[in-house]
């Protein structure tokens, strides 16, 4: 008989004002604690409200406030140097995904020796527990709070080095929907997107489980049905409330039963095109569905029940289509553009697809898939992606 693992936080604390008790939650764990976060939380306050939080608890503060929209080696040595040199014995993390993981980078490296790079090429295994980190997201998207990876490009070779350990697990994780307000419509849909794509690719993974099964169920439900409101009204509560509770499962569902080949297409788009982790899965997702139907037919047919509950009474094949079509239209519906649309030039992106399709592969993302792809396959997936109409139309394909 076979038996499934499930790996959390060892702590979740959820709902509105929940942020108030990360000082609390810091105080059990250390007495001086490393800042993590970026120039949009420091712009906002929210930077300025965790200091306060946590000095309120008499802890000592350290702020590094520095990550981009994409984390880098060159953020994670930053952190990092600024850890050690301070003798942190915690790491409070607030932000987007990049913060997070950047974070759980920086938790890993203080208590283990090496590179981040040796840990991915599996040179290194993690033999010391990480500092404890506190995950506190602040878009309803990437699920980082709730799992156990880390993404970081390492900007020489223009690769997303993507790492999965349990040890990377954040110790605690504070979601406050609350903290969402302040995303822009574009962060909102893309972060958003990422959040469906999480639970989809969970949901369709061939490492799915009962549970993980249960989790994508709901997220997928829950962002049917609140990420248009969440991206047309920023002060829907009500939206943001669901959608950060849905960003969690979907992170959850993922980080147990993994995501698959959308994730695995999008990270070399990252890191070679700089294109937010959550837009160039929305730019891939229908693509990489269409592909994907005549192996999933019947889980596909689910998604779009879930989505559209009108159409329970259609066939699998008819409610596997409609499916896809429904997200298109999300697509639609959040201002996606194409990788055309998007600025990156045509031949440089053709000239790329080669070596993407390949990292695409190596990421072992792609092996989760109901259809696992080949090279070649992956590449032609990127032509179409390119200049991909959500309207249904396909150019250049």
């Amino acid at each position: 008989m076979a038996f499934h693992e499930l790996l959390m936080p060892q702590r979740i604390v959820y709902g509105q004002g929940s942020f108030a008790e990360v000082g609390q939650e810091a105080r059990r764990l250390g007495q001086k604690a490393l800042l993590i976060s970026d120039p949009v939380m420091e712009k906002v306050g929210n930077v300025a409200a965790c200091e306060e939080h946590l000095q309120a608890q008499g802890l000592v503060c350290v702020t590094y406030a520095k990550v981009d929209s994409e984390p880098t080696d060159i953020h994670l040595a930053e952190a990092l140097a600024l850890c050690r040199d301070e003798r942190c014995d915690v790491i409070v993390a607030v932000g987007g995904g990049s913060c997070l993981d950047t974070a759980k980078a920086v938790a890993l490296l203080m208590t283990n020796e090496g590179q981040i790079a040796e840990y991915v090429a599996k040179a290194k295994t993690v033999v010391n527990k990480p500092l404890p980190l506190i995950a506190v997201p602040t878009t309803a998207g990437t699920g980082s709070e709730v799992t156990k990876m880390t993404v970081i490009t390492d900007t020489a070779r223009q690769v997303k080095m993507m790492l999965a350990d349990p040890a990377l697990l954040p110790h605690a994780a504070i979601v406050d929907p609350l903290l969402s307000v302040s995303c822009p419509p574009n962060v909102t849909a893309a972060t958003g997107i990422d959040a469906l794509c999480h639970a989809i690719e969970a949901y369709l993974s061939r490492r799915a489980q009962p549970a993980t099964d249960i989790w994508a169920r709901t997220a997928i439900e829950l962002i049917a049905t609140h990420l248009r409101r969440a991206y047309e009204d920023g002060a829907d509560f009500e939206a943001r409330d669901k959608m950060a509770f849905a960003s969690m499962l979907a992170g959850a569902a993922f980080s147990n039963a993994s995501v698959a080949l959308v994730h695995g297409m999008s990270r070399p788009i990252g890191a070679v095109f700089h294109v937010p982790h959550g837009i160039s899965n929305a730019m891939l997702l229908p693509a990489v569905l269409a592909y994907t139907k005549e192996a999933a037919v019947g889980r596909l047919a689910e998604i779009g029940r879930l989505m559209q509950p009108e159409i329970k009474a259609l066939s699998d094949e008819q409610a596997a289509e409609a499916t896809i079509e429904e997200i298109k239209s999300l697509c639609l519906d959040l201002h996606i553009p194409s990788l055309r649309h998007w600025g990156i030039d045509q031949q440089a992106f053709q000239k790329a697809a080669p070596k993407m399709a390949v990292d695409a592969l190596a990421s072992g993302s792609p092996g989760n898939n109901p259809k696992i792809p080949t090279v070649e396959e992956i590449v032609r997936l990127y032509h179409i992606a390119y200049d991909y109409d959500f309207r249904g139309k396909l150019q250049n394909a």
